[in-house]
């Protein structure tokens, strides 16, 4: 990918620990992996809720990753967020890693109500005595976001980080970009995103802290990050942070 031919203004973009809690917000599947009693990897796929960033499984007793999570408290889950690429290696994912444990008391009250908000079918067998509550106590994640984007965390950091506001319900947002202001994401790449050699633009995301482009350039396909002027809370917000990334470009 060629590089920037200028320093790009104002990169700035979440970190991996918010990137990871937006990812574990965005959907509520996931392949858990446990170790069997002979100490084997075993790959399942599970529905969860979040609570507080935590994964909260309802798990069937009597199924193999069940009986696993009951011998040894070590797991791990990993989430590939919802997207439209064709090619999967391209979408953003997380692995989330740690121990299990049963919540009791208020945890479990609350754990019960973060799967059920998430996971609507768990409300017919979630009190069944043959399944359990599960939280992973996550204490180390790695977050990839596609190619050459990737980066690890701890579990304190990912449990202080809070999922983006954006991102979520952006995609109305970035086709619009795309679709009628394709002009001015090539200006703002040119001036503000360090490649004055692009010939189009295409945003390929947005979040609070500002857009991805994927950009044509005279050398090649490339990629560039345009931050904001300053952080926004709300995807009604985007179309003033936009405007004023017009305008700075335009001044460039």
């Amino acid at each position: 990918m060629p590089p920037p031919l200028t320093p790009p203004v104002n990169a700035v973009r979440p970190s991996a620990a918010e990137e990871a809690r937006t990812i574990a917000a965005s959907t509520n599947t996931g392949t858990l992996a446990s170790l069997t009693s002979e100490g084997d990897p075993w790959a399942s796929f599970v529905t969860y809720g979040l609570l507080g960033g935590a994964p909260v499984l309802c798990v069937s007793n009597l199924a193999e990753h069940g009986r696993n999570l009951a011998g040894d408290r070590r797991a791990s889950i990993a989430i590939v967020a919802p997207s439209s690429e064709t090619d999967p290696l391209a979408s953003g994912r997380i692995t989330l890693a740690g121990h299990v444990a049963e919540p009791e008391g208020a945890e479990r009250a609350a754990a019960r109500e973060a799967h059920l908000s998430a996971v609507a079918a768990a409300k017919y067998y979630i009190d069944y005595s043959d399944f359990s509550l599960w939280v992973l106590r996550v204490e180390r994640v790695r977050w990839v976001g596609g190619y050459g984007r990737m980066d690890s965390t701890s579990g304190r950091e990912y449990a202080e980080a809070q999922a983006d506001p954006v991102t979520p319900v952006s995609a109305g947002a970035v086709a619009h970009l795309n679709d009628d202001h394709a002009e001015s994401l090539v200006t703002m790449a040119r001036t503000l995103g360090g490649y004055p050699d692009t010939t189009a633009a295409v945003c390929t995301g947005a979040d609070r802290y500002g857009l991805d482009l994927r950009l044509t350039t005279d050398r090649g396909m490339a990629y560039t990050r345009i931050g904001y002027a300053e952080p926004i809370d709300s995807v009604d917000e985007l179309r003033s942070a936009a405007v004023e990334l017009v305008r700075r470009a335009r001044q460039g």
